[in-house]
């Protein structure tokens, strides 16, 4: 099985939840379709999509939700279908 790995286009604070009283995007294990939202990288109260490229499923994320990431740096990796 391949895997796809998910990188930050911008530095920010990173979100797995669309707001702090709702649930995560996805969690590890669900299944995702390309496109799917999977997160939110924040700067300057600018909000980034972050979203799946490939169908498959959410093997682990590298980061919490609110942590700070750089540019590059791998946030999710999916197991490609």
């Amino acid at each position: 099985m391949s895997q796809s790995k998910v990188l930050s286009p911008i530095p920010g604070v990173f979100y797995r939840r669309p707001s702090p009283d709702e649930d995560v995007y996805v969690n590890e294990g669900d299944a995702v379709s390309a496109g799917q939202v999977i997160g939110l990288v924040e700067v300057m109260k600018s909000y980034f999509e972050i979203k799946a490229e490939v169908d498959g499923v959410i093997e682990s994320f590298a980061f919490e939700n609110e942590d700070s990431i750089d540019a590059g740096q791998e946030i999710a990796v999916i197991n490609v279908k």
